[in-house]
């Protein structure tokens, strides 16, 4: 079936990345696939819109118009505005990142994130995108997902990004089992060794998970141990003002 119009408009969006975030027009057509004269048509059609912009030096970026649309998506604007209380109020007493993240296919997405001058380094930014097997959003989404998605995950290639990434199927399926014991999740120096993450769900009106909350501090000097009553407080605290049923009590 022939190519729609549609489908390249959309692979033209797909080719900026976070590392290639403006793109010269020859560069855009070879990451789209597309012939130079369609990628330039596209590209010119997307700029009069909004959606994309041109800059003084002729390079293509990702324009105000496209992101005011993407901000409208429920999942995330809803789900943010009764969050941000609670992030901040997280951020206050920790003083180190906070976030906020969602499951999309396999992978979680961060749709907000708070962090200061002192806080430790970490890669994550709005809107990017990290395997759910290693971060700490992740096994909280991971854990509370279908049996379906869970198995996928389990039986797919895992990523190492450090020494300390769980790999082995065996392993995550006990972790996840323990993060539906426990209600939280900690994951110790698997993206970046300098950090590790204390997270927790996130539970919408129905008591489904919607999204995992977590903060992120400095692996060498911090005790998860401290971080999970104030992580669980926030995610309660959001979770209540999404309408979800107070927990019942062990």
């Amino acid at each position: 079936m022939a190519e729609t119009v549609t489908g390249r408009v959309l692979r033209v969006l797909a080719a900026f990345t976070a590392e290639r975030p403006d793109l010269g027009l020859t560069e855009l057509s070879r990451r789209a696939k597309l012939p130079l004269s369609t990628a330039h048509r596209l590209v010119g059609e997307l700029a009069e819109w909004g959606a994309l912009e041109r800059g003084a030096d002729g390079r293509y970026r990702v324009g105000l118009r496209l992101w005011e649309v993407g901000a409208l998506a429920p999942r995330g604007l809803g789900l943010r505005e009764s969050a941000m209380p609670f992030l901040e109020d997280l951020f206050e007493v920790t003083r180190q990142n906070v976030q906020l993240a969602v499951l999309d296919g396999t992978e979680v997405v961060f749709v907000e994130r708070i962090s200061g001058r002192g806080a430790v380094n970490v890669i994550t930014r709005v809107g990017g995108r990290l395997p759910l097997h290693a971060t700490g959003v992740g096994l909280v989404l991971l854990a509370n997902a279908e049996p379906e998605l869970q198995e996928q995950v389990l039986a797919s290639p895992l990523r190492r990004y450090t020494e300390r990434t769980m790999c082995d199927p065996d392993e995550l399926r006990r972790v996840l089992a323990e993060v539906r014991r426990t209600g939280v999740a900690v994951s110790d120096r698997q993206i970046e060794l300098i950090s590790l993450s204390v997270a927790a769900p996130v539970h919408g009106a129905r008591g489904e998970v919607v999204a995992a909350l977590s903060v992120v501090v400095p692996a060498e000097t911090s005790d998860a141990r401290a971080y999970v009553p104030v992580v669980r407080a926030a995610a309660r605290g959001i979770s209540r003002t999404l309408g979800a049923p107070e927990p019942r009590r062990r």
